[in-house]
């Protein structure tokens, strides 16, 4: 199911972009990955990604936001989100703005591959 699967993952810490986008491509999928919303709001539009994996908090933007507007929008509403963060009621806020799955931070690589494999079968294509 991963096979040919884009992934976009929206987050400002460079460590997290790298090590996730190690692990994806380990497994199959194709990653993109941007640490600017605005940047990455086109690249959206640009690469129509299968899946994307968005932090909470952004530098200057808030995740939640842009999980609604990416939801509101006829074409991405389709696009599974899953949200990521450390704070402790993050997963309700996620859920609440539209995210299709969460993933709490910290987390493992067997917790990401859950997730993702889980949020790319249940895509509606």
């Amino acid at each position: 199911m991963k096979k040919n699967k884009k992934v976009l993952i929206i987050d400002d810490d460079e460590g997290i972009l790298l090590s996730v986008r190690v692990i994806l491509e380990h497994e199959g999928y194709t990653v993109a990955s941007e640490g600017d919303a605005a940047r990455a709001l086109s690249i959206v539009k640009d690469e129509a990604p299968n899946v994307i994996l968005l932090d909470m908090l952004l530098s200057g933007q808030d995740g939640r936001e842009i999980c609604k507007l990416l939801k509101k929008n006829k074409a991405t509403k389709h696009i599974p989100v899953v949200m990521f963060s450390a704070h402790p009621t993050a997963r309700e806020q996620a859920l609440s703005a539209g995210a299709d799955n969460f993933l709490a931070k910290p987390f493992n690589m067997t917790e990401l591959l859950s997730v993702m494999n889980t949020t790319a079968k249940s895509q509606v294509v």
